[in-house]
């Protein structure tokens, strides 16, 4: 008899999440099916109100909104948001904070265990973002959570976050971006993101020109629409704002606010739906007047539109297709003069990249481009063809490509004088890998070691 010796269990989150990795053929494979069944055979179901996030753009602000007015109003939360910028734990916060690594330690372990099967029942494949939902949503369930806030990957039908029935469901900012996967328009966009409804129950619609075929989805399942201009309305000046329900739906204001904590013209968007969803589920989750100026004053949200301080000044933002970026240009735009805007770039090749240089590159004068960390990634020396070949770019220059994005913002900061801006931006592995060691703290011309 063959004596064969079998692959040690994992024991260390770094172990699971490479094991999970090697599980699945392909990296992303819509469908339902496969993770429905391992669900279902570890009986996994959130008992809290779930609110289930879904769009191109804005889904992680209105995640941690949405968060930090819960949290402001005394309740337990629970957040599930992907990907995360440093470390794996940030994708589930608990109570406001990153979860720690030994209550993910289990859930891993009860995946794998549902996921081979018992008494002959199928093994069954999981992608790593099917296994690590898994594993996180078995975490927020025994967390003894007030509210459950997840953030959907891709898409929404086909997502395995809604494998989870959302108690209200909202639908951020819709724009073109994962084509190959999610369809070639707006409206094929629009319908996956709309399959996070569910009938009876409200969806707030925050994209202020949404698609048709959201609007279409929500009357055919009988979902209860709340769309942004139509049931509730925002306006602002300088100085503060305010947003008013539609009497129909009681009618409920808030006046005076101040802006939320998140830097961004698009923000004022965001947190109108956020107080969308809010109101829809007052019943449910009652919340005061103060609780939402405390919450929305106070967020926090590494990477979007987040200034740095000292000298020179460093934006980092997050923006990876045409829409975000040509809002990360307005709010670039909108801070005043600098002699000179170093960019650091790094972004996957799949990305309309076209679209995202002709939408900035009027504000750049030196790019630093940077390969990422994943073979979907774009190298350097491509990103600087690309770059010198498009007529947006005439102006600047290519200054260097550099091995990882530390590297690129240390070349940019020996090239900048104080009174420099270097914005970091094109995806999330790009600005994860400057905040690898932390929030870096510049002065012009060096980096502390």
């Amino acid at each position: 008899m063959l004596n064969i010796e079998l692959p040690p269990h994992p024991t260390t989150l770094p172990e699971w999440l490479a094991h999970a990795e090697r599980l699945h053929p392909v990296t992303i494979d819509m469908g339902l099916e496969r993770v429905q069944r391992v669900a279902q055979r570890m009986d996994l179901s959130l008992t809290c109100p779930v609110i289930t996030v879904a769009g191109t753009n804005g889904k992680g602000s209105t995640c941690a909104m949405l968060e930090a007015v819960y949290t402001q109003s005394g309740y337990r939360t629970g957040v599930y948001t992907s990907p995360h910028l440093v470390h794996f734990e940030e994708r589930c916060r608990v109570a406001g904070e990153p979860v720690a690594t030994e209550e993910l330690l289990p859930a891993f372990a009860e995946v794998e265990v549902a996921r081979k099967g018992q008494g002959g029942d199928e093994e069954i494949s999981l992608s790593y973002f099917e296994f690590t939902t898994l594993a996180i949503l078995r975490t927020l369930s025994r967390s003894g959570l007030d509210v459950a806030i997840l953030e959907v990957g891709l898409g929404g039908r086909l997502d395995a976050v809604n494998i989870i029935d959302a108690d209200c469901a909202v639908i951020t900012c819709i724009a073109l971006d994962h084509m190959a996967l999610l369809g070639n328009d707006r409206e094929a966009i629009g319908f996956e993101k709309a399959g996070i409804m569910r009938t009876g129950r409200p969806v707030v619609v925050s994209d202020p020109v949404p698609p048709q075929s959201v609007l279409d989805r929500a009357l055919e399942i009988g979902a209860e629409l709340w769309r942004i201009g139509k049931d509730f309305h925002f306006a602002g000046d300088q100085q503060q704002w305010g947003w008013a329900m539609h009497p129909s739906h009681g009618g409920r204001r808030y006046a005076g606010l101040a802006y939320p904590a998140l830097r961004g013209a698009n923000q004022l968007v965001n947190a109108s739906g956020v107080l969308g969803a809010v109101e829809a589920l007052r019943s449910k989750l009652p919340v005061t007047a103060q609780a939402v100026r405390n919450g929305l004053a106070l967020v926090e949200l590494p990477g979007r539109f987040q200034i740095v301080p000292g000298t020179p000044t460093l934006v980092l933002d997050v923006a990876h297709n045409p829409h975000s970026v040509a809002a990360l240009t307005e709010n670039l735009d909108a801070m005043g003069y600098y002699p000179t805007t170093h960019a650091v770039f790094g972004a996957m090749a799949d990305k309309d990249l076209d679209a995202m240089i002709e939408r900035i590159a009027p504000l750049i004068d030196r790019w630093h481009l940077t390969d990422l960390p994943l073979p979907r990634a774009s190298t350097a020396a491509a990103l600087a063809e690309t770059l010198k070949a498009h007529p947006a770019t005439a102006k600047s220059t290519v200054a260097g490509c550099h091995a990882n994005p530390m590297e690129a913002l240390q070349a940019a900061v020996s090239h900048a004088d104080p009174a420099d801006r270097i914005v970091v931006f094109g995806s999330f592995f790009t600005v994860g890998g400057v905040l690898q060691d932390g929030v870096p703290r510049l002065s012009a011309k060096h980096l502390p070691s």
